[in-house]
């Protein structure tokens, strides 16, 4: 499965919607995804699984790149 994450670059930044980054990861649940990077020092936000329709549209933009651990 994929999901997105949505994160801030540093832990100790407090969340601003305009600094916010997201990266794709395959996993096998939201808790393997955040044990996956917890070791990269990301703020993680939110952690949303993306499949059927939504994937396809994610797949469209040109930032869509799936980071397999």
């Amino acid at each position: 499965m994929v999901f997105k994450v949505f994160f801030q670059s540093r832990i100790t930044e407090v969340p601003v919607r305009e600094k916010t980054q997201v990266l794709y990861v395959e996993g096998e649940s939201v808790r393997d995804v955040r044990k996956k990077i917890e070791d990269r020092g990301y703020n993680i936000e939110f952690v949303q699984e993306v499949t059927g329709a939504f994937l396809e549209y994610e797949q469209q933009n040109e930032d869509y790149k799936v980071l397999e651990i």
